[in-house]
């Protein structure tokens, strides 16, 4: 046969069965996918973090999963740009969690008090444990349970992202219990300033209360603000403890899973006793409290921080899937509000007690 008259290949791919479209040309490797995913969570965490600037209440983290979800909906998102979206949300999550210890120091936290620091235990203990119960009852899966529990009990959606990660949670789980941080928390910022006005609180109580039952620390902060006097210390002192407590409570969520997991046949691996970023947490508060650390690089590494974050949030954002979410009805939204009161309870009454 002539060669003019053989078939030429495609340069753009051949057309696949199960999409009736142009494959990805070869140049779309995995590495470049990598590339292309990172690159565009870097776009949305920077005008999430724009955002946030103007919008100072609302954290950039919320406005990155938001920005992520909107742009999943329009449906232009390659598929071949998925290796950097798994990074992001995974692996630059972890860092970000990890380097959030440098935000707390261990005599801050000590200086609050003891009988403080047993408040913010037992809001945090009683939360979960409390939610959990509430969860139950409404027959939601314990993974959702747990999410829900821990971003309401410790630091919303920072605490949401990483237990999801230890429990290996469902995206659908993750996003709805982000999503409801974001309603709750945000309407929390004026419902416990004008609540606290309206029972005669003083500043130390009103700002314990803040920080020991708004969701976000951006949030916390913000209440804190509203609040005046010295109440945005306290609230953002005892929200940043209320995070310290997210070491222990994944450490053991990370033993749990380990003891459920079948024993390795050589192809699976059990996850760790405690997980590495978890440690890296901890490392990092332990060494911004030795104050062996510049305050130059102390100053660098919490806007590195919550970049990292706020791409893992955008990322996650991107793998929303709108039909399925809304599949999951009302019985998170009701645990949510169970939780919300609960948590706020605990905290009011610690802050009447020691405060």
């Amino acid at each position: 046969m002539p060669s003019d008259l053989l078939p030429r290949p495609d340069p753009h791919g051949p057309v696949t069965p199960e999409t009736g479209s142009r494959a990805d040309p070869p140049i779309r490797t995995r590495g470049a996918g990598l590339a292309a995913g990172i690159a565009l969570c870097g776009i949305g965490a920077a005008i999430a973090t724009g955002i946030g600037y103007l919008v100072p209440a609302v954290s950039p983290l919320l406005i990155a999963i938001a920005l992520g979800a909107l742009l999943a909906g329009t449906g232009t998102v390659p598929g071949w740009i998925r290796p950097g979206l798994d990074f992001s949300s995974k692996r630059l999550l972890r860092v970000g969690v990890a380097l959030l210890g440098l935000r707390l120091m261990f005599s801050d936290v000590i200086g609050l008090g003891w009988g403080v620091i047993a408040v913010v235990v037992v809001i945090v203990v009683l939360g979960i444990t409390g939610t959990m119960y509430a969860g139950k009852l409404l027959g939601l899966p314990w993974t959702q349970r747990i999410l829900i529990a821990c971003g309401f009990s410790i630091c919303g959606a920072a605490a949401v992202a990483a237990t999801g990660g230890v429990v290996d949670a469902e995206e659908e789980e993750l996003l709805t219990a982000v999503a409801l941080v974001v309603v709750f928390g945000t309407s929390m910022i004026l419902a416990v300033p004008l609540l606290a006005s309206a029972m005669g609180l003083s500043g130390r109580q009103a700002g314990m209360w803040a920080g020991g039952s708004i969701h976000e620390v951006a949030q916390a902060v913000a209440a804190g603000g509203l609040i005046g006097g010295g109440a945005l210390a306290v609230a953002t002192l005892v929200k940043l403890a209320r995070v310290l407590m997210l070491a222990p409570v994944l450490a053991y969520l990370g033993a749990r899973r380990r003891r459920q997991a079948p024993e390795p046949d050589g192809e699976t691996v059990r996850p760790p006793l405690v997980p590495l970023f978890v440690v890296g947490f901890l490392g990092c508060v332990a060494l911004r409290s030795s104050g062996l650390l510049p305050q130059v690089l102390i100053d660098t590494a919490q806007p590195v921080q919550t970049a990292l974050l706020t791409a893992a949030m955008f990322a996650l954002g991107v793998g929303v899937r709108v039909s399925l979410l809304r599949s999951m009805g009302p019985r998170p939204i009701v645990l949510a509000t169970l939780s919300t009161v609960w948590v706020a309870s605990i905290a009011l009454t610690g802050a009447l007690l020691v405060a």
